[in-house]
């Protein structure tokens, strides 16, 4: 199947986000803990370490999730695959 100049513009898009919102979740998984003890500074009360471990990483992680939905529902609408009605 031969895909045209707009399927891959649509995937381009698709594959552009994905990858800056992987990122996100990486920084936020990996990089945050690998620097938990120079991360010492205190942040609304906690240690902002143990804020991003316990709480601030889920708070990211729903948000990476919230905002890559909305953002291929307008990317579909955009280029008329999305989902219809039921």
């Amino acid at each position: 199947m031969q895909l045209t100049q707009r399927h891959q513009e649509y995937w381009n898009k698709n594959l552009k986000i994905t990858a800056i919102l992987l990122a996100l979740w990486f920084v936020v998984t990996f990089v945050v803990a690998w620097f938990a003890r120079e991360l010492s500074f205190n942040f609304f009360g906690w240690p902002f370490s143990f804020y991003m471990g316990a709480q601030g990483a889920l708070i990211i992680y729903v948000w990476i999730i919230w905002y890559y939905a909305k953002y291929m529902n307008r990317l579909d609408s955009e280029y008329g695959v999305e989902e219809g009605e039921e």
